[in-house]
């Protein structure tokens, strides 16, 4: 941090110092001058609440964000206002926070968009990172006599219908090296499963389409256990956080306990320890580095019969401690290996590539899917950000700081854990000294120095600060984690990276791996298993075998849909492409647009007029009539000036649809456009970029931008043969509201027509599961009533729902409670009409570790997989209903968790194939069926850009698009 960090310091503290009025004595929830010394728990130095400058502000205080140019700031403070007086990033934000300010993690390369239309506009979007299993163990068994069962374990676990998911191989929600986005739950390594397969549904498998052999990223595991399990909870007295250590300890009495498989906290064992199952073993050690006696107390938590699913978590342990021997370096809860890193010097980045295993039973086999992953890692600490802000800004480097650092995640390489950073307090440093629990005081810096052999060279520099989680409280951890920045290494990409084209696209190089070369890499992963020779003896003393080929299994490649535009019928491409076709034939439906406007800058106005005319001339050619627009100027492009803008036009002109042209992707402008049009008056907006005005590919651009009015005037370009008839599919999704922690936004899309192409749309706020069911039931009624609307009265036949936005650990709940309140609501409905409800649930997974190849090629779009990589205890399929051209094509995952609809599982999967050309926003097949995308859109819109309900006037349109 050097002297221009530590002269600011102390030009800030004085501020502090002399601001500040002295008090006789200090109230609650006043802020004393003096910082009181933080006491902690154990390392990681948590606190068991925030100091006094951290307690909440009333609600009615003013937001600390305010829009400052192109991005968010913090307000300008008063003068005499210390830095750590301002409200904590944990606390709820302001209303206007861009989204680009909510970073959610570090997930290297591009995330595609199934919006590919050029015109649009992209709020950045992140994930959060995510583990997957926990990390690895000890010793091998021996075999005890009496656990010897009569079954195959594979045999066994098809019956069961409760057990414990690892990280998700066949259907879970898994980017490379990331945690669960927020909107999709978290996922335990723990979480019960639910047998969700319908009693009724015998076989799963279709007969529609081409059969094909497929390969996936799967080994199959070759298992002749015949022993019992016993699982152990270890305790560690002085605890012990670092897992390295934790295994050294118990390996000390490894010829007491004899074998063994350890991950840091539970372990495994073919023998019980101790003659009485209540009776805790105890052993004592010494810790090598500073000859403190350690306790280490084994207490047994369960008996794992033969064909109990808790044999997984096992089975994952083994596995991770194989990777171990590969000598690949462990960042979170992955392997990565460093000796085969990417670097970019000009941006001072790394791209780790690693190893993401997880192992669970299948139909017939215990597989593990073996993914290859990438890691985003900055060489840069969180102190040469520091002082970064102060060489930017040396008055004001307190807000900078807070500015580049809150929300960001860290690693510290000392114990292998991230950390999201929710404040900073600039009053403890690591020469402040805290509390031990034995009551001892000690700084940061010593105890760095004796725990981990860690020196820390600059004193004076600011505590960042980490909230835990509510799970890890309820463990025993205290509500705040103090960091020291020296030690943190920043992870993930900034804005401006992500902004950088040539600096995403090097990195794409990387991460976008091709079918062929993944599966040389998959296959060359396994040889380096079995050619270890520690693994090779690890895996025979448990008398287990890894499969030297992938697993190879019969799939199908459903039919091309014929695409219906106007009164004309036509094929796409192979690539399920349709682009070209567009042009020369008629929309299916062209409502009258009459009246519409177009707000521009002055300096934009030419080019807003050019691409007027090209977008008339390609709507005509798709017989869509586009008058000319009652043009407004504006004399500059701040967000206020374009909503004065269409509170005029609309109010003088009442405009069915306002075209707002923009000079950047400011999302406060466009925030407030949206707020102004899709809240207040319930206009339809088209928002485009200047830039794309005059893009090479301009008749391309104003021809998707004529589909999208078309669209938001209620239109529809094209749609398919659908056989079924009084059809109601429908789709839902979750996104967070930016500006809100714990808030959400659930929105539902129902189809209202035969052809499926005019939609029902609402969103309801939600902040607990119980309030998400009942928002989406009583939104299903609404959409229900709505479909009586336009279809004479009379309710749908079928109905089918694709619920996105479920994580692993939700589904028990999802299938428990979210069906059978629907089920009860929608029921209700159709007593009245004395008719039965006929209705098919689906879970829809996007985020999946599962890859599949056809001969080392991308399968085709309408590829299926119904078996071998599916669940036994669920009726579930796989689907690649894209292409991509760069890359390996990532499979969606459907899991049918209600059904009574009477449909075979080959129309099943044939009518979801069918969905997935039905999105307007592009002319060619999208990842999910188009409800489920149109859900996703109008979730992402209000959680990102209005942050409240949509007018209702808008419901029966596709406003969002």
């Amino acid at each position: 941090m050097s002297d221009g960090v530590a002269r600011a310091r102390g030009r800030a503290r004085a501020r502090a110092r002399t601001s500040q009025p002295a008090a006789p004595a200090a109230r609650p929830g006043d802020v004393s001058p003096a910082p009181a010394p933080p006491v902690s728990a154990g390392p990681g130095f948590q606190r068991d609440r925030p100091p006094s400058a951290y307690q909440e502000r009333p609600d009615d205080r003013a937001a600390y964000y305010d829009r400052q140019g192109d991005r968010a700031g913090y307000q300008q403070r008063e003068a005499d206002r210390p830095a750590y007086r301002e409200r904590p990033a944990y606390q709820e934000r302001s209303a206007d926070r861009p989204a680009y300010q909510d970073r959610q993690g570090d997930r290297s390369g591009y995330q595609r968009q199934d919006d590919r239309s050029g015109h649009q506009e992209q709020v950045p979007t992140y994930q959060q990172p995510r583990g997957s299993s926990q990390n690895v163990g000890s010793r091998p068994y021996s075999r005890d006599p009496e656990s010897a069962g009569k079954r195959g374990l594979t045999q066994r676990m098809q019956r069961l219908d409760i057990g414990v998911s690892s990280a998700s191989a066949g259907g879970g929600d898994q980017p490379p090296s990331s945690r669960a986005t927020a909107t999709r739950g978290r996922r335990s390594a723990q979480s019960d499963i639910v047998r969700t397969r319908p009693a009724h549904v015998g076989s799963k498998r279709g007969s529609t389409g081409q059969r094909v052999m497929l390969t996936a990223n799967y080994y199959k595991l070759e298992t002749h256990t015949d022993w019992c399990l016993y699982q152990y909870r270890v305790d560690f007295s002085p605890d012990e956080d670092r897992t390295q250590i934790r295994k050294a300890l118990l390996r000390n009495h490894r010829s007491s306990l004899g074998g063994y498989i350890f991950d840091g906290t539970v372990m495994f064992t073919s023998h019980r320890l101790t003659s009485e199952a209540s009776r805790p073993m105890e052993l004592v050690t010494k810790r090598q580095s500073d000859d403190e006696k350690v306790v280490i107390t084994i207490r047994q938590v369960g008996d794992l019969a033969l064909g109990d699913y808790h044999y997984l978590q096992f089975f994952n342990i083994l596995m991770r401690k194989c990777l171990a021997h590969l000598n690949l370096q462990l960042v979170g809860r992955n392997f990565f290996d460093p000796k085969a890193k990417v670097e970019v010097r000009e941006y001072k980045l790394e791209l780790w590539p690693g190893y993401v295993t997880s192992i669970r039973q299948h139909e017939n086999s215990i597989l593990m899917c073996s993914e290859i992953t990438h890691k985003v890692m900055r060489q840069d600490n969180v102190l040469d950000l520091l002082t970064e802000c102060v060489k930017k800004g040396e008055r004001d480097f307190q807000r900078i700081f807070q500015q580049a650092i809150i929300g960001s995640v860290v690693l510290t390489d000392y114990n292998n854990r991230t950390y999201r950073i929710d404040d900073v307090d600039f009053r403890v440093c690591p020469d402040s000294k805290f509390k031990l629990r034995s009551g001892q005081e000690i700084s940061y810096k010593q105890y760095y120095r004796e725990k981990y052999q860690i020196n820390i060279t600059q004193g004076d520099q600011p505590m960042l600060i980490s909230r835990t989680k509510p799970r890890e409280r309820r463990a025993g951890m205290s509500e705040m984690v103090y960091l020291v920045p020296e030690l943190c290494r920043l992870t993930g990409l900034t804005d401006d990276m992500r902004a950088n084209f040539n600096l995403m696209r090097a990195l794409a190089e990387h991460t976008r791996v091709g079918p062929k070369m993944r599966v040389q890499k998959l296959l060359n992963f396994g040889r380096r298993l079995r050619s270890e020779e520690s693994i090779m003896e690890d895996l025979q003393e448990w008398n287990m075998r890894l499969s030297e080929n992938l697993v190879q299994f019969e799939g199908r490649v459903l039919p091309r849909e014929r695409i219906i535009q106007g009164h004309s019928k036509y094929d796409p491409s192979q690539e399920t492409d349709w682009t070209r076709d567009l042009r020369g034939q008629p929309m299916l439906t062209n409502p009258r647009l009459e009246n519409w406007a177009v707000i521009c800058p002055s300096r934009s106005k030419r080019d807003g007029q050019t691409f007027v005319a090209s977008l008339i001339k390609a709507a005509s050619g798709m017989h869509f009539t586009i008058p000319n627009p009652f043009m407004h100027e504006i004399q500059d492009d701040r967000a206020a000036s374009y909503v004065d803008a269409l509170e005029r036009v609309i109010s003088s002109k009442n405009p069915q649809l306002v075209m707002c042209i923009v000079p950047n992707n400011r999302s406060d402008r466009y925030s407030s456009i949206k707020k102004k049009c899709c809240v207040e008056r319930a206009v339809p907006t088209q928002v485009i970029l200047q830039k794309n005005l005059t893009s090479k590919g301009v008749m391309s651009i104003a021809t998707k931008v004529a589909i999208q009015m078309n669209c938001k005037i209620g239109g529809a370009p094209w749609t398919l043969e659908i056989p079924l008839s009084g059809l109601m599919v429908v789709g839902f999704d979750v996104c967070h509201d930016t500006t809100s922690k714990g808030k959400s936004f659930g929105a539902v899309v129902a189809s209202l027509d035969k052809t499926l192409s005019r939609y029902f749309s609402a969103v309801s706020p939600h902040t607990t599961g119980e309030e998400l069911s009942n928002d989406l039931s009583i939104n299903l009624c609404k959409a229900l009533r709505k479909f009586m609307d336009y279809n004479d009265g009379h309710l749908p036949q079928r109905i089918v729902v694709y619920r996105d936005g479920v994580g692993e650990g939700q589904i028990p709940y999802v299938f428990q409670h979210e069906v059978t309140l629907m089920k009860e609501k929608l029921g209700q409905m159709y007593q009245k009409s004395g008719q039965e409800l006929h209705m098919a649930f689906i879970i829809v997974t996007k985020r999946i570790n599962t890859r599949i190849f056809l001969q080392d090629n991308n399968p085709p779009p309408g590829t299926v997989v119904d078996d071998c990589i599916t669940m036994p205890e669920r009726y579930d399929f796989f689907l690649v209903s894209q292409s991509v051209r760069q890359g390996t094509v990532s499979p969606t995952s459907y899991n049918v968790i209600s059904d009574n609809l009477g449909l075979d599982p080959d129309k099943l999967q044939r009518l979801t194939y069918k969905l997935t050309h039905l999105y307007y926003n592009w002319s060619g097949t999208v990842r999910v069926p188009a409800p489920c995308q149109y859900a996703h859109k109008l979730a992402y819109l209000v959680g990102q850009a209005l942050h409240r309900a949509p007018n209702a006037q808008l419901e029966d349109v596709l406003y969002f698009l």
